[in-house]
């Protein structure tokens, strides 16, 4: 993971901080990333900007993930990865974490 170029951070603005939950609006314009991290919560994403993301994991594996505005997905605590935007135009969802 060291060895990887260092990119723009993604804009992070978290909307709620509560006990039970955690909610983040997150917005990628062309070139930025959230840098790799570690999901602590279960979580659901919601798009509201739809777009391409590329997902890295730790061992240099990429998929891209296409984001659909209305098409919310939910992924278990334990992810690592980086999200990045490797495309033209800017693209942005809402995380949710449920904090049990």
């Amino acid at each position: 993971m060291n060895d990887r170029p260092a990119r723009p951070a993604a804009t992070a603005s978290i909307q709620i901080d509560a006990p039970h939950v955690r909610v983040t609006e997150y917005r990628f314009p062309p070139g930025t990333a959230t840098g790799f991290h570690t999901h602590e919560f279960d979580y659901v994403v919601v798009p509201i900007v739809p777009g391409f993301l590329t997902m890295e994991e730790a061992d240099g594996t990429r998929t891209q993930a296409e984001l659909v505005f209305g098409q919310s997905y939910a992924r278990p605590k334990g992810v690592t990865h980086d999200v990045i935007n490797e495309t033209t135009a800017e693209v942005a969802f809402v995380e949710i974490e449920l904090k049990r």
